[in-house]
């Protein structure tokens, strides 16, 4: 009797555990109700600041111009959302440097941090043939990208899947190109004055006596 009054014990202290344990012990293995969002994972209809690069009013440089677009999760995928933009009307009141007709045929980024973007042969038969205006299509291009996207180091332009010299004749397009900001306007740079006309003030001839 006594060694059953123990087991009796023995398995009432087990069940009292192992109900403490179903009801107290394993809320704390399930998920939380409202799971973190997924850290740099952009939700759905998200959008990023986006600088775009269109020529000045003169047409003696390009200028930046900031866009909000959408934003996607893998840079190949932003790169071409950015290009696309680029290569789209431009604001009315400013100048794309890319020829009309354009097109964005392939986009990919190599693993040393190169992107290589296909454009359509209107990128060179729509082409005014200017040296400046030849800098002003391919930096938009390179700068577009490279200011966007850090991942990205440099752009080498192919048109119709073929590597070219050349768009129209000045840019070495050989190798893949770096940004440079040389030819884009200085947002924080104060305006030149303009020079004060100057006054021609005849001469009073002497009288002769």
């Amino acid at each position: 009797m006594k060694r059953d009054y123990w087991l009796y014990v023995a398995l009432g202290a087990a069940a009292v555990l192992g109900a403490w344990v179903l009801f107290v012990g394993l809320p704390r293995w399930y998920p939380p109700d409202t799971p973190p969002a997924a850290t740099g994972t952009p939700t759905a209809g998200a959008r990023v600041a986006t600088t775009l690069f269109y020529i000045s009013d003169d047409g003696m440089q390009l200028v930046e111009f900031e866009r909000r677009l959408e934003q996607r999760a893998e840079p190949a995928a932003q790169a071409r959302v950015i290009l696309e933009a680029q290569l789209a009307e431009p604001p009315a009141h400013l100048l794309s440097p890319i020829p009309p007709g354009t097109q964005l045929l392939a986009l990919y980024l190599t693993e040393r941090g190169d992107a290589i973007v296909d454009l359509s042969e209107e990128v060179t038969l729509g082409h005014s043939g200017g040296s400046l205006e030849e800098l002003f299509t391919v930096y938009a291009i390179v700068n577009a990208l490279t200011t966007n996207l850090p991942v990205i180091n440099a752009v080498q332009i192919l048109i119709n899947g073929r590597e070219v010299d050349t768009l129209v004749g000045h840019v070495d397009l050989q190798s893949p190109l770096e940004r440079n900001m040389q030819w884009v306007a200085d947002p924080n740079a104060e305006p030149t004055p303009e020079a004060e006309p100057t006054l021609e003030v005849e001469a009073t001839p002497t009288p002769t006596i």
